[in-house]
């Protein structure tokens, strides 16, 4: 898998859990203290997620990181 898969299939799995959630992007957004317009860029892949991020969106879905991060 290359790092933009990887990046892809984890903003996939960021998506897939908020919406199981039934949790909005602009709630989301809200939960991480992020703007509502880079939510769907956040969701696309097309950013680099930082770790505390990642931790941040593990904390608002109450899934561990691991869980988070399955993407195998």
């Amino acid at each position: 898998m290359t790092e933009r898969e990887l990046y892809k299939r984890v903003a996939e799995r960021i998506k897939q859990l908020r919406m199981e959630k039934g949790i909005t992007q602009q709630q989301m957004a809200v939960m991480l203290d992020y703007e509502k317009s880079n939510m769907p860029r956040l969701e696309s892949g097309k950013v680099n997620i930082r770790l505390n991020t990642i931790y941040k969106i593990s904390r608002a879905l109450k899934i561990s990181m691991s869980e988070l991060l399955d993407v195998e």
